[in-house]
């Protein structure tokens, strides 16, 4: 038996602990036991529930009504790693500082970065979005199409990332990707960026963003960029999306091929 001195004495060490670590704790409450208590009551996935919200709340054909709801939901109901309005807003900016005429997402989830981007491109340009998972890639579609835009817009590409890049010439007549963002699975960060690379399709001033870099952080992909000696590059610093207190950045490089 432990001894209630003993017991006493790990209050501090464990308060210490719970406040340190607290907006951990509050992560895993949202994104895990909330998601999973809901998926149990509603038989939903999260990401219906999402579009449900989203589909009752935003106002068809407005990309920005869309994104707010998308907000409030993940900031008020449940948690889901959009990049969020305040990282939201770097993309914003380099993308009008761009003006990129083809730009390829990987991972669009359920749609949302794939609306804040076809929001901000010029009159002519086409956004390739890959979407991996099939369930999430139809959400995705009922998302984009509920913000107005079409298949001459947004194109979405139902497959893995790995097997989309080598066949973006080929099967897509691709010839240089002016913009890439890049937020799905972290550790396919790096494979896909060297695809990219040996693809051809990155030409001098390419643009690439990076979306979670520090948290979870990819620092394979990050130890590639910083060897590799292709890249300007630097780190937008901020905190992950929807949850305050925990630090995260992007990664904004630009191509400059081999010197």
């Amino acid at each position: 038996m432990v001894s209630p001195a003993i017991a006493l004495a790990f209050i501090p060490l464990l308060m210490t602990l719970l406040i340190r670590y607290r907006y951990y704790f509050v992560l895993f409450y949202r994104a895990v036991l909330v998601r999973a208590w809901q998926d149990c009551v509603t038989g939903l996935s999260r990401e219906e529930r999402a579009f449900r919200y989203v589909l009752t709340h935003a106002t068809p054909g407005d990309p920005d009504s869309i994104l707010e709801a998308f907000d409030a939901w993940c900031s008020k109901v449940e948690f889901i790693s959009n990049i969020g309005p305040k990282k939201g807003k770097i993309l914003d900016r380099l993308l009008t500082e761009q003006s990129p005429l083809t730009v390829l997402e990987l991972g669009a989830h359920c749609g949302y970065s794939t609306v804040r981007i076809a929001r901000a491109l010029p009159l002519g340009a086409r956004l390739y979005s890959v979407e991996m998972d099939k369930d999430n890639a139809a959400i995705a579609e009922k998302i984009i199409r509920l913000a107005g835009f079409d298949d001459d817009t947004v194109e979405l590409i139902v497959s893995p990332s790995d097997e989309v890049i080598p066949r973006l010439r080929s099967d897509y007549d691709l010839e240089k990707l002016d913009f890439v963002f890049m937020d799905h699975w972290k550790k396919c960060y790096r494979p896909d960026l060297q695809l990219l690379e040996g693809s051809g399709l990155l030409g001098k001033g390419s643009m690439i963003l990076a979306d979670n870099v520090l948290f979870p952080g990819a620092p394979n992909f990050l130890r590639h960029v910083r060897q590799s000696g292709l890249y300007e590059w630097r780190i937008h610093r901020a905190t992950l999306e929807y949850i305050k207190g925990i630090r995260d950045g992007m990664a904004e490089l630009v191509y400059q091929g081999i010197k």
